[in-house]
């Protein structure tokens, strides 16, 4: 059987490091493999975990009591209209954070924000959720509550 490189196509001579024609280095490149086959029974899905039923409560500023609920999907956090969560502030990043699904809660992740992501007063690039936490996004605290009355 013969083999082609990669990035041009040209048949390459058994054993060859480097295609003859392009230049391209074939050492180190990623293996082939074969799948595994599962019969029967063999494969139990996982369980699932679902986040718990969260909100995030405006405690602070320009846009206080507005509540945010959130899913099983990655939420956008910034000041551009495109984000799920639209916090309209210039201290606000277009894009300042994600907060995504994590086990039976949720986890928040600077997006590289001028201002950064603060919990309860602490600086973080990513923190995992608890009830009751304060989040400051430019002027706003914003409140995590996993079961809210709301």
């Amino acid at each position: 059987m013969s083999e082609n490189c990669p990035i041009c196509n040209s048949p390459l001579p058994e054993g060859a490091g480097a295609c003859p024609m392009c230049g391209f280095k074939l050492l180190g490149s990623t293996q082939s493999f074969k799948p595994l086959e599962f019969v029967g029974g063999e494969v139990v899905p996982a369980a699932i975990e679902t986040p718990a039923d969260a909100i995030l409560r405006v405690v602070r500023g320009p846009q206080i009591e507005t509540v945010f609920k959130l899913g099983t999907d990655e939420v956008c956090v910034g000041r551009s209209p495109h984000c799920d969560i639209f916090l309209n502030d210039m201290t606000v990043s277009r894009e300042h954070a994600s907060i995504v699904p994590d086990g039976k809660s949720y986890r928040i992740s600077d997006s590289n924000s001028y201002n950064g992501v603060w919990i309860n007063n602490k600086n973080v690039d990513s923190s995992l959720l608890h009830d009751g936490d304060i989040i400051q996004i430019g002027v706003f605290c914003l409140l995590y509550q996993e079961s809210p009355e709301v």
